[in-house]
């Protein structure tokens, strides 16, 4: 009895382990017999809200809107393309950008067809006629070709059918341009008869490493592994998934833009069928590939381990300007800088402005420097951008910080400091993925000289990270929150060479940092589960500055330009990931080392009556990417009749200025409400005397 009571449970639980390792789950379906009785070819736009189906009845391509992309349910009819391509068309494609179309014909021959599409995705802007569209014969490897597919950036086109029952490839030496396209040979080709008699489509996983056959031998999806990615005559063939319960004569098959969701179009019911995969590519039971086959998984990862390092970098700056602006200016008796801030919406950033005062009169005397501080402050935005490449998305990053600072002057030439910065660091990758993370530095500053040209500058801080992940659309919804630590520091040696009012000072830098990012694990969809990660980072730079002095009758003119290089030392630091519903664990080494090129140019605008502007444009280019950052400081050095300060009383910004003209006490402020959606403005001018 108790062996029967064993067995009973042992067969339960193996009940529930398949139903939870079964990867592919049906959803919905959606009808497009009203268009297409016989289809044949599907496919998606970038982001899904877009299914575009093709089929032999029509000899068309018919368009559909998503109002939810990737679910077919939320599908309406929108328009055919406006005429015929070719009789017994069998699939149909795009190049990731939308402009060209592709349609795999079954006619007189067997070809493609590329056309031209004027708007994205459009198909109605499809240019007729036989001058406007390529073709490319195909005759003679298949003659009833079925199935299309390319591989990411177009320099490889497979095509499959049902008579020779080979995938065939060929090479083009433009990527998405057919008329470069050349047979690859027989022995690159793959057979699949074995696994599919009548194979109708063929598709690839995110990297390339998976092949899945469709076909109507079987009804249903053969899985197969290549050894190298996208070269099909190194395919081995796995188990299959079979669709026969929701549609039998499977004729077409395609992926989300994630891949966490399957659609396949069955020919008896003339529909498109939605299938939900519990991971990425998931079609076979149990059989979960490495995430990072996901595109935007990987840069997702990618853009985690380079933010430590960005951050530094814009921490850093601000110091290296500070110092820099105190060297042009050590001689003089005012040592303020209030620079504008950019995208100063943090409420602590609101309460440490009550403690740390804005204020611009400070200093009266030199010879007071070393009894009190001098506050500055100096904001920025950035604007940069990192190239995808095969397997990873490219990202699209906005930074922006402000950095409240104070120092204290002990001789002409050193002085000591601290700085607070909080930074924001906006990263878009790829389609649906979105990575921000704020961060909070506290730094300690310092200049020491040798004598009165060389100097030895000094930064050391500690940094706070919170990243805050987001993949929405794709098929998929996951978010996730990550925290980390950060030590950094820097040491900057220069030297100034003087010729008149001309200036040239040479420099060389080393920048090093530790990041300990903290465990985190994603909820939503195909979530996954992220390890602790250390992220070290060096680098060492060498470059120059130079600045002139021009005099006019009213202002004095500063222009300034600089030229660095840099050469990065960081090792590779190791990312560990999981699903979260499985305990295999994939490792990806990401690489940090790299070249990079920093060169800048400003200038200083200096009037008579105290006003300062100072501007700096600079540009970061490295091996396969660019950042463009802008500075923008406003100072002022009064006379010592006149009092004025910047100052943050809740979230007004407030300006005053006081000063006396024979007599006569001149008083003007004004006030803005920095986060009110219609915000108020306040004006206020006073004149007053003693008699």
């Amino acid at each position: 009895m108790k062996k029967l009571h064993y067995i009973i449970i042992l067969f339960i639980s193996v009940f529930i382990n398949l139903n939870v390792l079964a990867d592919a789950t049906f959803v919905d379906s959606f009808d497009v017999a009203n268009e297409e009785d016989e289809p044949r070819g599907l496919t998606f736009n970038n982001n899904g809200t877009r299914m575009y189906v093709t089929g032999w009845r029509g000899d068309d391509v018919n368009e559909y809107r998503l109002t939810t992309p990737f679910d077919v349910s939320t599908a309406t009819f929108v328009q055919t393309n406006g005429f015929t391509i070719n009789s017994d068309p069998r699939d149909v494609k795009f190049n990731p950008d939308g402009t060209r179309m592709f349609v795999l014909g079954r006619g007189t021959i067997d070809r493609v067809f590329q056309l031209t599409l004027t708007t994205p995705f459009d198909i109605s802007t499809a240019v007729a006629g036989n001058d406007n569209i390529v073709t490319f014969n195909t005759n003679a490897q298949e003659t009833s070709s079925n199935g299309l597919a390319f591989n990411l950036d177009g320099t490889r086109m497979f095509i499959v059918g049902e008579n020779s029952d080979f995938v065939n490839e060929y090479t083009l030496t433009t990527g998405f341009d057919i008329s470069t396209a050349t047979y690859a040979g027989d022995d690159e080709r793959f057979f699949v008869r074995n696994e599919e008699g009548s194979p109708l489509d063929i598709d690839f996983n995110g990297d390339g490493s998976r092949m899945y056959i469709v076909g109507w031998g079987g009804n249903d999806i053969t899985e197969y592994t290549l050894t190298t990615r996208f070269d099909v005559s190194t395919a081995v063939a796995g188990n299959a998934f079979s669709v026969a319960t929701e549609d039998t004569d499977p004729a077409a098959l395609a992926f989300s833009g994630d891949g966490t969701k399957m659609f396949v179009i069955g020919d008896v019911g003339n529909d498109i069928n939605e299938y939900d995969l519990s991971c990425f590519y998931g079609v076979i039971t149990g059989n979960c590939p490495d995430p990072t086959v996901n595109q935007e998984v990987l840069g997702a990862i990618e853009a985690q381990t380079a933010a430590p390092k960005r951050i530094v970098q814009h921490v850093t700056t601000p110091l290296l300007n500070r110092m820099y602006w105190l060297r042009r200016y050590r001689n003089e008796d005012k040592l303020s800088n209030q620079n504008i801030k950019f995208n100063f919406s943090n409420s602590m950033m609101s309460s440490l402005s009550k403690v740390i005062p804005v204020s611009n009169k400070t200093n009266d005397a030199l010879d007071k420097l070393s009894d009190n501080w001098s506050f500055w402050s100096e904001g920025s935005v950035s604007v940069g951008k990192v190239d995808g490449t095969a397997f990873s998305s490219p990202k699209d990053i906005n930074s922006n910080g402000i950095t409240l600072g104070m120092d204290k002057k002990i001789s002409e030439n050193r002085l000591y400091g601290y700085a607070f910065r909080f930074g924001k660091d906006d990263v878009d990758i790829g389609t649906f993925t979105s990575l921000n993370t704020n961060s909070y530095s506290l730094s300690l500053y310092g200049t020491f000289p040798h004598d009165d040209k060389k100097f030895t500058e000094g930064i050391v801080g500690i940094s706070s990270l919170k990243m805050y992940h987001v993949a929405q659309g794709g098929g998929t919804n996951r978010t996730g929150e990550r925290s980390g630590r950060q030590i950094f520091g820097s040491i900057n040696y220069l030297t100034t060479y003087h010729k008149e009012k001309f200036n040239i000072t040479p420099n060389g830098r080393v920048d090093i940092s530790y990041t300990d990012l903290s465990e985190y694990s994603e909820t939503g969809n195909s979530a996954l589960r992220h390890n602790k990660q250390k992220i070290e980072t060096g680098k060492i730079s060498a470059g120059f500055t130079l600045s002139d002095i021009i005099n006019f009758n009213t202002m004095t003119f500063k222009p300034n330009g600089g030229l660095e290089f840099g050469l990065d030392f960081s090792p590779s630091s190791d990312a560990t990931y999981s699903y979260v519903s499985e305990t295999t664990e994939y490792t990806k080494s990401i690489g940090q080392d790299s070249k990079n090129i920093r060169a800048n140019i400003g200038f200083d605008l200096i009037t008579e009556n105290g006003f300062s502007i100072m501007s700096i444009y600079e540009r970061n280019q490295s091996n396969n990417a660019h950042y463009n950052t802008f500075y923008l400081a406003l100072g002022y050095i009064p006379y010592e009749d006149i009092e004025y300060a910047m100052s943050l009383d809740d979230d007004k910004a407030v300006f005053d200025y006081t000063r006396n003209f024979n007599g006569f006490d001149v008083k003007f402020d004004t006030g803005y409400d920095l986060f009110k959606q219609y915000p108020d403005y306040e004006i206020n001018l006073n004149v007053s005397s003693k008699f």
